[in-house]
């Protein structure tokens, strides 16, 4: 590995370890509760989301990961690729902090139909940063309008299985709407 990428891989695993430690800190659980690790889970209205590697909520990661690749591309091109990428993950990890703390996990309770939510185990945050980092790095690869095609496929795609995406999610925390939340718990 050369020196000039060896740094901001090494910034970047630290963040990913740091934003686990202080998940850990704040009490997070390191696997799910029912005692193991399964790479899917599907059930959404379940205790068991978000407490696995993936889930219906990964390919809103992947989205996250092909935003910031654009907006890294946008603002900081001048930028090393790695460096582009450990800022992303620094955002992302810095996301599944505040997304597993108490006052987002209620936001997500009363706001939409997450009501078995109770936020994310360590390992299932961990692998959310994996997802956003194959999202940006598949973004780097592959031309724009591919990306953009990926984000639809996505974000349609999960809409019709599950009622929700990353739109969705975003949406209900700023401003919840009752028809949408209506809409998503199937009625």
């Amino acid at each position: 590995m050369r020196r000039r990428t060896l740094a901001p891989v090494l910034v970047t695993l630290a963040l990913i370890l740091t934003a686990a430690g202080v998940e850990f800190a704040l009490g997070r659980t390191p696997i799910c509760r029912c005692g193991v690790v399964k790479l899917w889970h599907g059930v959404v209205q379940s205790s068991e989301n978000s407490q696995h590697l993936s889930d219906w909520y990964t390919p809103s990661h992947i989205v996250h990961g092909i935003w910031f690749f654009f907006f890294g591309w946008l603002l900081l091109r001048r930028w090393p690729l790695a460096w582009r990428l450990a800022i992303a993950v620094a955002v992302e990890a810095a996301w599944e902090v505040v997304e597993n703390t108490p006052f987002i996990i209620d936001r997500y309770r009363a706001a939409t139909i997450s009501l078995d939510y109770y936020g994310d185990s360590i390992i299932n945050s961990m692998s959310d940063i994996v997802a956003m980092t194959i999202g940006f790095a598949f973004a780097a690869r592959f031309k724009w309008w591919v990306s953009v095609i990926a984000v639809l496929v996505m974000e349609i795609g999960v809409a019709i299985v599950i009622r929700d995406n990353l739109f969705l999610n975003i949406l209900m925390l700023i401003h919840p709407f009752d028809a949408i939340k209506q809409w998503q718990a199937g009625g």
